[in-house]
C-alpha cells in the first residue's frame, strides 16, 4: 500500500496542501480561534487529522506572515460589503420568504391563516 506524502505547495493560489486544493489560509480562522482537528474536520470532512497536522505546523511556523495576510483578507472583505439598497432588498426578501414559509408550515398543520 502507498502512503501519499502530505506536504506544504504553491500551485499558484499560495501554500496549500498536495493532497487537496484546501490551503492554508483556509484553516488560518480555525488555528486563531484554537479549534481542535475534530472541530476543523466537522467543518471540513474531506481534510484528515493528518492533513490538518500539516497545515498546523505550517502555520506555526510561520504565523505572523499567515495572520497579517488573514488581516488584510478580512479588511478586504469588509470593503466589499454590498450597497445599503441591495442590504435593504435582501433583507426584504428574507422577510418575504420567512412570511411565506410561516404561512405554508401553518396551512401543512391545519391553521387557519
Amino acid at each position: 500500500m502507498k502512503t501519499e506524502i502530505i506536504e506544504i505547495v504553491d500551485r499558484g493560489r499560495g501554500p496549500q496542501l498536495s493532497t487537496s486544493r484546501v490551503t492554508v489560509q483556509d484553516l488560518v480562522p480555525y488555528f486563531q480561534a484554537g479549534k481542535s482537528y475534530e472541530d476543523i474536520i466537522r467543518w471540513i470532512p474531506a481534510l484528515t487529522a493528518e492533513e490538518i497536522a500539516v497545515v498546523d505546523r505550517y502555520y506555526h511556523e510561520h504565523r505572523q506572515e499567515l495572520d497579517a495576510e488573514d488581516r488584510l483578507i478580512r479588511e478586504h472583505s469588509a470593503q466589499n460589503k454590498n450597497p445599503a439598497w441591495v442590504e435593504k432588498v435582501l433583507e426584504e426578501a428574507r422577510a418575504e420568504r420567512l412570511a411565506i414559509t410561516q404561512r405554508l408550515r401553518q396551512e401543512a398543520n391545519g391553521e387557519a391563516t
